[in-house]
């Protein structure tokens, strides 16, 4: 049943950092209403923690970052079913503060290389075409040239960062890829299509364990790391968020390239076949554990981020008809899991808060994360994490919750 009180890290997570130019009662009503669907319940209750939308994920001041990219991107989503005009107005003030009229962004250093800036521009198409300002294409264009000069391994993939040399993350996909595709159908050349769907293929070809028939967390082309193995360049688990950001980065891709395009066929048959894999791992309550294929390990935990991710990419790929309509049950399902075992409604204001969310994980960097399960246990859990609440929005969006 949903928790009805918040839990102490969660009334910590609903405090935000107020500033002088809004604050919640510019956007909601107080209590929230809590007879609106739960995508507008999240939303507003992002408003009330973060009342101007750089401060998402508790930001003390305005950065180009790509969870601010995740959450505005489900928020324009739901804008667009919606017309709700404080949606936009709450969007569009998040790259306003950023986007210059020369379509330079703020904070956004493009020599650092670095695929998760990325993410964000996915929102400038949608503001280009609402309001025909130019800046918006601009920004647009300098993102593209990143991807030009980006650095990439032996094969053609893109380097998670600069930092992290001949290395490709599941998370990458979905930072670059969209974007990348939705740039070439709208602005380029079509042919480019061709490399977009490669950095898919090396995924296929290089980072699939046999076993589980699912991608690790990420590949050393160059075997130097010490959290990959010498042998094949992987790294040792899957973790379940980004095997979200993987299954994300392919169906919003297949939404995006053309039905028609040779590659299309082959990309959505990998996605089924990957769903398939990760329903193996649900839990019976609908959601997946934090290192996917090892539930019953001691400190395993079920994590909301990639449950909530996977629930809206097969949600999505139900809604596309890119998997059988039968597999909307399952988002059902994982949904049904997010309401139960991962949500906490606070009695006095209705808002309501994500909890169970891994705060953040990734390989290598200083201090050294070395991929084993130790490690991917010791992050810490919070409630309202970024990474958790835009896929939440995005799935009940797409389940009509």
């Amino acid at each position: 049943m949903l928790k009805g009180i918040l839990r102490a890290a969660s009334i910590v997570a609903c405090t935000a950092f107020v500033s002088s130019t809004a604050n919640a009662n510019d956007w909601v009503q107080m209590p929230l209403d809590n007879t609106q669907s739960w995508s507008i319940r999240m939303i507003e209750s992002e408003m009330v923690r973060f009342p101007e939308a750089w401060q998402i994920d508790w930001d003390e001041k305005p950065q180009w970052d790509y969870v601010h990219g995740l959450n505005l991107l489900a928020i324009t989503e739901v804008y667009q079913d919606t017309k709700d005009p404080r949606l936009l107005s709450y969007v569009k003030g998040y790259y306003d503060m950023l986007v210059q009229e020369d379509g330079s962004i703020k904070t956004y250093d493009i020599n650092k290389f670095n695929i998760d800036m990325i993410n964000p521009g996915k929102v400038l198409f949608f503001l280009y075409e609402e309001t025909g300002n130019p800046k918006y294409k601009k920004a647009a264009d300098l993102l593209r040239t990143q991807l030009t000069t980006h650095p990439r391994t032996e094969q053609g993939g893109f380097w998670h960062k600069k930092r992290y040399p001949d290395q490709m993350w599941l998370d990458g996909l979905y930072m670059g890829a969209p974007f990348y595709a939705e740039y070439i159908v709208k602005y380029g050349d079509m042919k480019e299509l061709d490399d977009v769907f490669l950095q898919f293929e090396l995924i296929e070809e290089h980072l699939y364990d046999e076993k589980t028939g699912l991608p690790l967390h990420g590949w050393d082309a160059s075997k130097k790391q010490k959290w990959a193995d010498k042998e094949t360049g992987l790294s040792q688990h899957h973790w379940s968020r980004s095997l979200g950001w993987y299954a994300m980065a392919m169906v919003d891709v297949l939404e995006i390239v053309p039905a028609e395009h040779p590659k299309t066929p082959w990309l959505k048959a990998r996605f089924k076949k990957f769903i398939d894999a990760a329903l193996a791992y649900q839990h019976n309550s609908g959601t997946w554990y934090q290192v996917t294929d090892l539930g019953s390990r001691k400190g395993n935990y079920l994590e909301a981020s990639g449950t909530a991710m996977l629930t809206y990419a097969i949600a999505k790929g139900a809604s596309l008809k890119l998997l059988p309509t039968e597999y909307k049950a399952h988002a059902e399902k994982g949904f049904a899991g997010l309401l139960d075992q991962m949500i906490s409604v606070n009695p006095d204001t209705n808002v309501i808060s994500l909890e169970q969310v891994c705060a953040v994980a990734g390989l290598g960097g200083n201090p050294y994360r070395d991929g084993s399960f130790d490690y991917y246990m010791s992050e810490p859990i919070r409630a309202n994490d970024a990474k958790g609440v835009g896929p939440f929005i995005l799935a009940a969006h797409y389940l009509n919750k």
